[in-house]
Parts: structure tokens; C-alpha cells; sequence
């Protein structure tokens, strides 16, 4: 599996370790688990169907189990985000990242953003567990960035985060400088998308990220060439 460098171990603890392609199969589930308890990272993140799996995996170990809600395109109604993030966090995740609704923020529509957030945000208090709002900076101003950053953390979303991974870019600098900017110190910013190297992790965590979503988190580490899938 690789042993971590000197240099890199102390990177694991920001890895929320990823693994949402579509066609991953349970022997992947428990490869990504296992690695994530070796390395120690801060969590896996998973599709909702293999949260139960990836949890009961790694019982006992301090390692979260996180999963995506409203995955990838945030186009879904409140009330279905809802019900995905408390059947997820029932089968045991304790993280929640949540697609926000892109095209009504586009829209200038930002009661109905803030609604969605704030729906989701509430069944994850209430569950236990933390919500990651994912504004999807790809397609987005930097304008309409700030906007959904202020609409999050108005909504009590406990992180805001770049990127699905799946809409054509991924965390830049820029935009985690800009993300940190708007909601101050408190908040987490995830970066995540098209992360690969321990050079990018720590330049998103220098720009102001306090977790990083990646696949390729046992590389990132070891210098080695596992990776779980796109993220």
C-alpha cells in the first residue's frame, strides 16, 4: 500500500479521501476504506449507496464516512436533498457534501439557494453530521462565487467547497483565495478537483483550504500510483 514520506504524511489529516465513480464496486468501497485507515486521512467520500458498506468498514477506526448529496448537478428539489443526506446519515456518514442549486443561483434566485442550503444544512445538524456546500466555481463569476459563499454560510453550511469534479474544472488557487476571503476565518473550504500532487495540496491549504477532496490521496502521500477514482 506505501508507507508515507517524511515529507507528506502530514497532509493525510486534510484528505478526504474520494471515490464517486460510477462504476466502482464494493471491492473498491473496501480498498478505498482500508486505505483511508492507513494513511489516516480525514475521511472517504463515497456515492450514497455504499455509505452503510464504507462505514461498517471502518468502525473503530476515527475515520469519517462522508457522501454527496443532490450528485453532481445540485438540479434536484430541496426536499430530495433532504431526504438523501438523513437516509445517508442513518447508514452512518457523518459528512455530508451537498450540491447546491447552480442554475437558480445563475438565476439570480438566491431565496430558493439559500432555502436548499439551509434544508440540508438543518437535517445534517440534526443528524450529527457536518454540511459541505459544493458551489461548483467552474461555472460560475467570480461575482456569483461570492454570492453563493455568503448564501452558504447565511444557510449555516459548515464548509463551502469548489468542485463535483465532474463539470469541467476543478479547485484553482483563485478561487480558494476568493472562497476564503468571503467567509472569514471560520468556515472550512474544501478544494477539490483535479488535485493530484502533495505540491497542489499544499498550495490550496496555503490559499486558505482546510480539507481537500482527491482520489488520488494514497499518491499524494507515498509518492505512489493508487487512486481511487475522479475527484
Amino acid at each position: 500500500m506505501g508507507e508515507p514520506s517524511a515529507g507528506n504524511a502530514d497532509l493525510a489529516r486534510y484528505i478526504d479521501h474520494t471515490l464517486l465513480r460510477p462504476d466502482a464496486v464494493a471491492a473498491d468501497v473496501d480498498k478505498l476504506c482500508d486505505e483511508a485507515a492507513a494513511h489516516r486521512f480525514a475521511s472517504v467520500c463515497v456515492n450514497p449507496a455504499w455509505v452503510r458498506r464504507a462505514a461498517e468498514r471502518l468502525r473503530g477506526t476515527g475515520i469519517a464516512v462522508a457522501s454527496v448529496i443532490g450528485f453532481p448537478f445540485g438540479a434536484t428539489p430541496a426536499e430530495v436533498k433532504v431526504f438523501e443526506a438523513r437516509r445517508a446519515i442513518a447508514d452512518g456518514a457523518t459528512e455530508i457534501d451537498m450540491v447546491i442549486n447552480v442554475g437558480a443561483l445563475r438565476s439570480s434566485m438566491t431565496d430558493l439557494v439559500r432555502d436548499d442550503i439551509a434544508a440540508v444544512a438543518g437535517a445534517c445538524h440534526e443528524g450529527g453530521a457536518l454540511c459541505k456546500a459544493i458551489i461548483e466555481t467552474a461555472l460560475l463569476t467570480d461575482d456569483e462565487k461570492v454570492t453563493a459563499c455568503r448564501l452558504a454560510q447565511q444557510a449555516g453550511a459548515d464548509f463551502v467547497k469548489t468542485s463535483t469534479g465532474y463539470a469541467g474544472g476543478g479547485a484553482t488557487v483563485a478561487d480558494v483565495e476568493l472562497m476564503r476571503r468571503t467567509v472569514g476565518p471560520e468556515m472550512g473550504v474544501k478544494a477539490s478537483g483535479g488535485i493530484r500532487t502533495a505540491e497542489d495540496v499544499r498550495a490550496m491549504i496555503a490559499a486558505g483550504a482546510t480539507r481537500i477532496g482527491a482520489s488520488a490521496g494514497v499518491k499524494i502521500v507515498t509518492g505512489g500510483e493508487s487512486e481511487s477514482g475522479r475527484y
